[in-house]
């Protein structure tokens, strides 16, 4: 120790020997370090010579380890089926490592080969030995060369690739990552962030910058920091708030800088609070009232009601319906179901959504399947003077005279049209269908004992229906 002393200052033997081995490196990684798919061996061993890398030679060099080649052997093999079998065990590796976390395609297979250049391959390859990446659809049997599948893709083969690299020496660092998933889509971003939780935070620490709201994990907000430079929008402020500042005061952050986190946070919502993994679509929120309320009515009688595990959606219409059945039906594990209004110009809409095989005939339910009607509102499940007596009561400050049933001469099928030619000339102000169903809720233990047995009856087939959809 002491001759080591005598060398150098004690502050920088203490920190060369105790510190230094655990100080971490920092890495470096963004969407210029991809790969091209193909490259000339000799001149990458150049580059590599004279230490002037490109970008894209970085997870290629990931890659050649992987596989426990070096650029000689590569150029000077003896037997070409061993350079070959470890690179396709290399590829057969990553090829595990992302396809776990790559559920837009599960049928993709990583292969690559070591050929001698011909004269037409592409320029700068055409002579020496080049290095190939291919992709190889196991469903329709056919090879993409590597360098033209999606950027989104091409990013994530060669991270991975690079980090197999990092991992494989078990190196002390800090992953700075310069907007991971620009090039991909909100689904694969969220595939993306799922590796980062499973793969890089148990070995590394990981920095990443962002502008997506699907790069935020609504789960770890205690994870972000704010980058902003308020000096954009504000000429005068004082010097040390002035240039760019990182922060996690939410309270601080622009109404640009928060929009990640409130898409974030919006989507997160709506995942949670309006989608369910049993959701039951309806039209509006009067249908949620009046189906909240029959369905406490019923349970109190000893009958059925709806089970709580449906999570009953608004919609705003039978026409959105089949949207929000399409963006839905991806998701694993979920049961999608409707109760909803027919109309004789919807039901080429909700006929297709079985006709298409977005949903089973059984899970497409309308009022009309339990009022025999060919159209139905949810107001068509009670009984006409019931109805109009909600009307009455709820209006009866604005409406000159309470309606009858005599009064609804009308032949249109559904309650609601007959009503409202009535209280086109008998109401002051406009109609909402909600404002009856808000009262029915406000008054339903005064009400309830006046709900006659077959509309109790209506109700409870329909929520036997919807109750027998759900997984046991």
């Amino acid at each position: 120790m002491v001759r080591a002393c005598k060398d150098t200052s004690f502050s920088n033997y203490a920190y060369n020997t105790l510190l230094k081995p655990f100080v971490p490196q920092f890495l470096y990684f963004d969407e210029y370090y991809q790969m091209r798919g193909c490259e000339n061996i000799e001149k990458l061993q150049k580059r590599v010579a004279e230490k002037k890398l490109e970008p894209s030679d970085y997870p290629l060099l990931g890659l050649i380890e992987l596989a426990r080649l070096d650029i000689p052997q590569l150029l000077n093999a003896q037997r070409t089926q061993e350079i070959k079998n470890k690179l396709e065990g290399a590829g057969n590796h990553l090829t595990k490592q992302i396809l776990p976390y790559w559920s837009q395609n599960k049928h993709l297979q990583m292969r690559f080969d070591v050929r001698p250049a011909k004269p037409g391959d592409p320029e700068g390859m055409r002579e020496g030995t080049n290095i190939w990446g291919e992709v190889y659809d196991t469903a329709h049997l056919v090879s993409t060369g590597l360098g033209t599948r999606s950027r989104g893709f091409v990013w994530f083969f060669s991270f991975v690739a690079w980090y197999s690299q990092i991992k494989r020496r078990g190196d002390n660092v800090i992953l700075l990552l310069d907007e991971p998933g620009l090039t991909l889509h909100g689904r694969a971003q969220a595939d993306l962030l799922r590796y980062f939780e499973q793969q890089l935070k148990p070995n590394h620490q990981v920095i990443y910058s962002t502008h997506s709201p699907f790069m935020v994990d609504p789960t770890h907000f205690e994870r972000v920091r704010i980058v902003q430079d308020l000096s954009i929008d504000k000429d005068d402020l004082p010097r040390n708030q002035q240039g760019t500042k990182v922060t996690r005061d939410i309270f601080d952050a622009t109404d640009d800088s928060l929009f990640p986190l409130q898409g974030a946070l919006g989507y997160e919502i709506h995942q949670t609070l309006f989608i369910g993994p049993n959701s039951l679509f309806v039209e509006g929120p009067a249908d949620i009232l009046f189906i909240q309320c029959m369905s406490s009515i019923l349970g109190r009688a000893g009958r059925e009601s709806l089970d709580d595990k449906w999570t009953v959606t608004p919609v705003g219409g039978s026409g959105r319906v089949p949207v929000f059945v399409r963006l839905l039906t991806n998701q694993r594990g979920m049961t999608l179901a409707t109760l909803i209004d027919i109309q004789e110009g919807d039901r080429r809409t909700i006929e297709g959504l079985y006709k298409s095989k977005l949903l089973k005939r059984a899970n497409v339910r309308t009022f009309a399947d339990y009022t025999g009607t060919k159209e139905a509102d949810i107001e068509d499940m009670f009984d006409e003077a019931f109805y109009l007596d909600l009307v009455n009561n709820e209006y009866k400050n604005a409406l000159s005279v309470p309606v009858q049933s005599s009064d609804l001469t009308s032949r249109a099928p559904r309650v609601l049209q007959r009503l409202e030619l009535v209280l086109s000339s008998n109401l002051t102000g406009s109609f909402s269908h909600y404002r009856p169903a808000r009262y029915f809720h406000e008054n339903v233990a005064a009400l309830e004992t006046r709900i006659s047995a077959p509309t109790l009856d209506r109700f409870e087939r329909a929520f036997r229906d919807l109750n027998a959809l759900l997984p046991r």
